[in-house]
């Protein structure tokens, strides 16, 4: 009974790490790619525009968003991956990425591409940093790193993109970006009634 368990569970765990590996997909170039178009009933481009630009610069403050297009937006971006045991968790490198987004009216189509892993070591005071000349496509990960690790990597990645496609959906939802009308902004006063 325990043995039959034990098989069932460790199936269950197999299922469950190969989740994150699937969300990443290979385009016509051979990368990585994770590619969503999402339906907003109601909702015009220029609205979702604003948006999408008010949650990158308030998310994301860090990323280098352009304008791409009428009604798209570029960024390039970065997060870390980390590795060891719970307690002694350190930086193992950081993937840096290229985050396209286009609007039309009520839909959006976003896609994260250009996936690059930077491994991190120690330099001479103990802090992590990125190891020079050592960046590498994330395709090519499991051919320079080890196969458990670059799995790892990807896994990250395409947990990254899963959590920021479900962010940035209900914030677009959700969130109204208001405008101060004219009146606002520059109030009148009245001088000769106090």
């Amino acid at each position: 009974m325990k043995t039959l368990l034990l098989t069932l569970f460790s199936i269950l765990l197999v299922k469950v790490s190969s989740a994150q590996s699937d969300l990443l997909s290979f385009d016509e170039h051979n990368k990585y790619i994770y590619y969503q178009v999402v339906d907003m009933t109601g909702i015009t481009a220029d609205t979702l525009h604003a948006r999408g630009l008010n949650f990158l610069k308030t998310n994301y403050a860090k990323m280098k968003v352009k304008p791409a297009g009428l009604n798209g937006l570029n960024g390039q971006g970065k997060f870390l991956v980390y590795g060891g045991l719970s307690i002694l968790k350190h930086e193992k490198g950081q993937i840096d990425y290229v985050l396209n987004v286009e609007f039309k009216d009520q839909k959006y189509r976003f896609w994260f591409t250009d996936f690059t892993f930077t491994p991190y070591e120690r330099d001479r005071y103990n802090n992590y940093v990125p190891k020079q000349g050592g960046s590498v496509p994330l395709e090519t990960a499991q051919d320079k790193f080890d196969k458990k690790d670059a799995t790892g990597y990807i896994d990250e990645t395409g947990a990254f993109c899963k959590q920021f496609a479900d962010s940035f959906k209900q914030y677009l939802l959700h969130v109204p970006v208001s405008t101060p009308k004219k009146e606002e902004i520059t109030k009148k006063v009245v001088t000769d009634k106090w």
